[in-house]
């Protein structure tokens, strides 16, 4: 039994980091609160959803029924939480989350800070309960389950301009998966909010891959066209994120419409 519990997750992890290291990964941001919508997610093909609990009205129960819902599907679920401190990061990987998007990191003590509290010892303080979900409340080895819990995804989202500033010593930590750029945020430090196209954000992304890939370090985006996904795809960036699950599906009902009313007038 413990075996089984335990395969998937390290199946699903080590197969996300080997895409994701040969060409790219893809997944979308979720707000809803139905985990059927969750669930449907991780039939589609998608590589990973972002369970965004900084953003949306995702509680901590709601969370524990999306990540049951892609528990049979190949779909990692990383949670975006709300603060990087002991309770929310802990609580979403108590719940089985794959892995952790820190959002708004702006130097190296911050991210030190959300890798300590994500990894049991040796790599970190994270508080000690296996009587949770992600080790099938206590049933599962202890020799198992820590160092299987430390094998969670990190991901630092950085957005600002202190964060370009301290890009380098972000990157120089060790234990982080990928780098996440925050365009919105970034254009709005740069003084154009909003303007995620304009070339001023487009310069300051491209020297960010330069200085990613000195260290090998893979860096993800957040994307909400298809001529965005295309072009950072094509300039390298191995995780990419597409859109809102809710904005998406307005967007296909719209499209639905409008090529209704095109027969209509045809």
């Amino acid at each position: 039994m413990t075996q089984q519990h335990l395969s998937p997750f390290s199946d699903k992890l080590a197969q996300f980091r080997q895409k994701m290291q040969e060409k790219h990964v893809l997944g979308v941001f979720c707000k809803s609160t139905d985990s059927s919508v969750i669930e449907a997610i991780g039939h589609s093909g998608m590589d990973f959803t972002v369970l965004d609990m900084e953003h949306s009205p995702i509680t901590t129960e709601t969370l524990k029924t999306h990540l049951m819902a892609l528990q049979s599907t190949s779909t990692l679920g990383i949670v975006r939480v709300e603060r990087y401190d002991s309770m929310h990061i802990g609580k979403a990987l108590d719940l089985g989350a794959h892995g952790i998007m820190v959002t708004s990191v702006q130097n190296a003590e911050q991210a030190t800070t959300a890798l300590r509290l994500a990894r049991f010892h040796p790599h970190g303080e994270r508080g000690v309960c296996r009587f949770v979900r992600a080790a099938s409340y206590g049933t599962m080895e202890k020799d198992d389950y820590f160092p299987e819990a430390n094998r969670s995804l990190m991901v630092m989202q950085v957005e600002g301009s202190e964060a370009l500033e301290n890009f380098d010593e972000i990157i120089a930590l060790d234990g982080i998966d990928v780098i996440f750029v925050g365009p919105y945020d970034l254009s709005q430090s740069l003084g154009i909010p909003g303007d995620i196209e304009n070339p001023r954000v487009t310069r300051a992304v491209e020297d960010l891959i330069d200085r990613a890939n000195r260290r090998n370090i893979k860096l993800g985006i957040f994307t909400d066209t298809m001529q965005q996904l295309r072009h950072w795809r094509e300039s390298g960036l191995a995780f990419l994120g597409y859109s809102i699950e809710l904005t998406i599906l307005v967007q296909a009902l719209n499209n639905i419409c409008n090529k209704l009313d095109e027969t209509d007038l045809g």
